[in-house]
């Protein structure tokens, strides 16, 4: 595996580990898994992997750093509508549709396997890889839901404290982190594009979450000062996300579920 830098690590890669949080993997399947991951390749920052109009083939595995989907306007005003983290599957049933109707780019430097039409089959092929990838699928069904009420009804702060910890939780699924703090590889015009703010605006509402002690944010890593406060601002329920045993303790939510009961009272 290696980390989202690409950094070879001893343990499973994330794609790996992906699949078999949605589902337990038999060890022919780890195996087969574990192979296609060794395949991955560099791609820089600002690379789009398929774009809008293209014809998809097969799959794209990301296995380290940020990617994202977005859709462009006429004006170059772009709209993010999905960060794909290690782990992530893209494109599992576009090709029937024949045409991509958005693009998938990097935000970060990435590692990145493709896998051909035939390669994707052979995985579906294996009924439990074919039922962790659905579930893959219906997840980020899910969370793109969650991003359009955070996009319509959340407030600026509150949209920022909501991906934050959104991101922890499935950084946290795949990779290695220390405590709740992981790489943020992604500038605050990325953020403006998902948020639907200006990077002006961005920058004030970092500003009021790091002034409450909320986060603290250092180039390109984020720590989050106070989860319980942070998970009370959002509002944020990580049952979308069906993370198992790596989503929020029991502690952890009662004492979040706790304040915002408090907080309505």
């Amino acid at each position: 595996m290696r980390d989202m830098h690409g950094t070879r690590s001893t343990t499973s890669g994330p794609f790996t580990r992906k699949l078999q949080g949605f589902e337990p993997l038999q060890e022919a399947d780890t195996a087969l898994v574990t192979a296609i991951e060794a395949g991955e390749r560099h791609f820089p920052g600002g690379t789009d992997l398929i774009r809008e109009g293209d014809r998809p083939d097969g799959m794209i595995v990301i296995t380290g750093g940020f990617a994202c989907r977005y859709k462009l306007r006429e004006t170059g005003a772009r709209q993010i509508t999905a960060y794909l983290l290690p782990g992530d599957v893209c494109d599992l049933d576009t090709s029937t549709l024949g045409r991509m109707d958005h693009t998938i780019g990097t935000l970060s430097s990435c590692r990145v396997v493709r896998l051909t039409s035939e390669a994707s089959e052979r995985l579906r092929e294996r009924p439990d890889i074919a039922r962790a990838l659905r579930t893959a699928a219906l997840v980020s069904d899910a969370t793109l839901r969650e991003w359009l009420v955070n996009l319509g009804r959340r407030m600026a702060v509150e949209r920022l404290a909501h991906l934050f910890c959104e991101l922890l939780m499935r950084i946290r699924a795949v990779v290695p982190t220390q405590g709740d703090s992981f790489d943020l590889p992604i500038t605050q015009a990325d953020l403006a594009d998902t948020t639907g703010m200006t990077s002006v605006h961005v920058n004030r509402s970092l500003g009021e979450l790091r002034r409450t002690g909320l986060i603290e944010l250092k180039g390109k890593h984020l720590t989050i000062r106070d989860l319980p406060r942070l998970i009370e601002v959002a509002e944020f329920r990580p049952d979308y996300l069906h993370l198992g045993a790596h989503a929020l303790t029991p502690e952890l939510w009662s004492r979040s579920a706790s304040a915002m009961v408090s907080r309505c009272a």
